[in-house]
């Protein structure tokens, strides 16, 4: 009997800890046997690579703990982008704390609005997540499209970049910011009491509910808290890119549930948090990079996420088999 329970504690100890290993073995290999893995400015690119992805992936942490997804995040960056990109072009000599206002602010209405709606409908109106935030995918992307008429934003102010492309010291901003925002969703799950009532109601709405949590306030507030961050990485792509682009971020919803399952947050919810996914970001930022300095074709990239998607999964319904 004794033996019996060491070795289930073995086996959970040792799925808890197999992301980490997988990351430090992939991140060796890498430094092995891809050139110029290991350069300073390559790493520092690899951050700068992953920085989008994350800022959507840490929202999707959020839906995705309570039992849910968010498949309008990529749209909803899209429109965000062409909406900071649109409003900075009014001030053609802005400075770099107008640009951040512009930023920011369209982050908080674009992504509040969006958020606002797909929560309404899923909180109150009970419309399935994968039904309601398909439908915010097809209008955020509609509206972006019909308002540039499909037409690129250019004609932006160099002060607009520095959010996307600037630096503070060897840092580049945008690494920053990423880090400010993981950090403090981090903070929310793990030391306040909104972040317990999300991981309960991920574990079972039902007990929560006779517990006294407000599931739909909970979930109403996730998904608003996604779709901001999801607005936010749209208005730092724009700022990388110099461009408000309609087709922007496309399938960027693939690479944030890839990054939170591979992670290993648990796709039914419950289970996980920002520290899983940071190393699912990892991951993939290092696979992507290396796949990319070996000269494999972004199509080959795209095929892996699809397969890490589905390793996860599988991986993650074995644990629950335990």
């Amino acid at each position: 009997m004794k033996n019996e329970i060491a070795m289930k504690k073995l086996r959970h100890i040792t799925q808890d800890y197999t992301m980490v290993l997988f990351l430090a073995a992939l991140f060796i290999v890498s430094l092995i046997f891809v050139p110029r893995f290991s350069e300073v400015g390559n790493l520092i690119n690899v951050l700068m690579q992953i920085t989008i992805n994350a800022l959507i992936a840490t929202g999707m942490t959020f839906v995705i703990l309570t039992g849910g997804i968010d498949l309008s995040v990529g749209s909803v960056a899209a429109l965000s982008g062409i909406v900071s990109t649109s409003l900075i072009q009014l001030v053609p000599n802005a400075g770099i704390p107008m640009s951040l206002l512009v930023i920011f602010g369209t982050s908080l209405v674009v992504g509040g609005i969006c958020g606002t709606v797909t929560a309404f409908n899923i909180a109150k109106l009970r419309v399935p997540p994968f039904v309601a935030t398909l439908a915010m995918m097809s209008i955020a992307r509609g509206l972006a499209y019909v308002y540039t008429n499909a037409k690129p934003v250019f004609g932006l102010p160099d002060a607009y970049a520095w959010l996307g492309l600037g630096y503070i010291g060897p840092i580049p901003v945008m690494v920053i910011i990423m880090i400010i925002i993981l950090a403090v969703a981090f903070l929310i799950l793990r030391r306040t009491c909104f972040g317990r009532y999300v991981f309960a109601v991920g574990s079972s709405e039902d007990v929560s509910q006779l517990s006294g949590i407000n599931v739909k306030r909970v979930k109403f507030y996730v998904y608003i808290i996604c779709a901001v961050l999801a607005a936010l990485a749209g208005a730092v792509l724009s700022s990388r890119l110099q461009a408000g682009q309609p087709a922007a971020a496309n399938g960027y919803e693939l690479n944030a549930i890839a990054a939170v399952a591979m992670g290993g947050t648990s796709m039914s919810g419950g289970r996980g948090g920002i520290s899983q996914t940071v190393l699912g970001l990892c991951v993939i930022g290092i696979i992507n990079n290396a796949l990319s300095l070996l000269g494999v074709s972004s199509y080959w990239q795209t095929i892996a996420m699809g397969a890490i998607i589905l390793i996860a999964v599988i991986f993650d319904q074995n644990k629950k088999d335990l």
